[in-house]
């Protein structure tokens, strides 16, 4: 009798005991959600207003790659579009396999959200002036992607060219060099239900060498000086404030699908407009030459432009350097 009332309070013990630790252990969940959904959220909340810079850096340009994400491998994946129809993260290890081996294919089929296409001369410096590209989140010079609607969005003449161009182009350069891979990352950013994203996040890190060639994490904000956008559905208008080149009569409401064109999507110059002798196109910035149908003199500034006439060696012997996308 004593043995089976031993046996009760056991049971009765054992019992109370499973149901502290399922409490503690339902906390314990409860607890790593919420702090996974911070974790998740504090990107967003770290990204401070556009103030004349076309990208920022986050986390201390630390990216945030972990252990397992990183490979050797070449790859490319694109997320699923969402239930409103709006690009997800993309993520490729570029290698030099990834790249493309033959012209970028039309992508003008490709609508993209908050699509909503005006022409601003004066204001947006391209030819036509479209305020949209049909921006490729990786690049196609990166991982030779056509009209993949994961891999599309609508982004400004500015972000593309002023913000992710740069990144995708150290990249670019730093794998043609080296033969080596990154890890490369870029996620949308969009408030609410807008179907116009804030801008993009941008990832990259070199694998081989630890990071110590490409390494960097920032945002590119979907802007474009001069222009007054509504993200909730991509509408906009020239800014009351706008320093405008052209007469503001000029500007055309379009709404079309314009806003195509080479290397990132951006709308470019012709190469009709390049001076008759001229060998080599040079960026006055970085210092680099160009044969005239380089796909990297449409996304140049004119006024970075330099026509040049000299030989390669001549170019070189002033200290520049030569592309390593056109090879001239």
């Amino acid at each position: 009798m004593i043995r089976d009332i031993d046996m009760k309070t056991y049971l009765r013990s054992v019992s109370a005991a499973n149901r502290i630790f399922a409490l503690i252990l339902t906390l314990f969940l409860s607890m790593s959600s919420f702090l996974f959904w911070s974790v998740n959220t504090h990107a967003e909340e770290d990204i401070p207003e556009y103030s004349g810079s076309a990208s920022v850096i986050l986390n201390g340009n630390v990216p945030g790659f972990t252990a397992d994400e990183i490979t050797t491998s070449s790859f490319e994946s694109y997320g699923e579009l969402d239930k409103l129809g709006r690009c997800t993260p993309a993520t490729a290890c570029i290698g030099k396999d990834l790249m493309p081996t033959e012209e970028r294919q039309s992508i003008g089929d490709v609508r993209p959200t908050g699509w909503k296409q005006n022409k601003y001369p004066g204001v947006v410096d391209s030819d036509p002036p479209y305020l949209y590209n049909r921006c490729h989140m990786i690049g196609y010079q990166l991982t030779g992607e056509n009209a993949n609607e994961k891999n599309l969005i609508t982004g400004t003449r500015y972000m593309n060219v002023e913000g992710m161009l740069p990144y995708e182009n150290q990249v670019a350069e730093y794998v043609l060099s080296t033969g080596k891979h990154v890890m490369y990352r870029v996620t949308p950013v969009f408030t609410g239900n807008n179907l116009l994203c804030d801008g993009v996040q941008i990832e990259a890190y070199s694998v081989e060498d630890k990071g110590k060639g490409i390494s960097f994490n920032v945002f590119c904000y979907n802007v474009q000086p001069g222009i007054e956008i509504n993200y909730a559905d991509g509408s906009n208008k020239l800014a009351p404030d706008a320093d405008v080149v052209a007469d503001r009569n000029s500007f055309t409401i379009t709404g079309g699908d314009s806003g195509n064109g080479s290397v990132r999507s951006s709308a470019g110059n012709d190469a009709s407009g390049i001076p008759a002798g001229t060998t080599y196109v040079v960026n006055k910035n970085s210092g680099k030459f160009h044969y005239p149908s380089c796909d990297s003199v449409n996304d140049m500034k004119e006024k970075n432009k330099e026509y040049s006439t000299k030989t390669r060696d001549e170019l070189i012997s002033e200290g520049k350097s030569p592309c390593k996308r056109c090879n001239p």
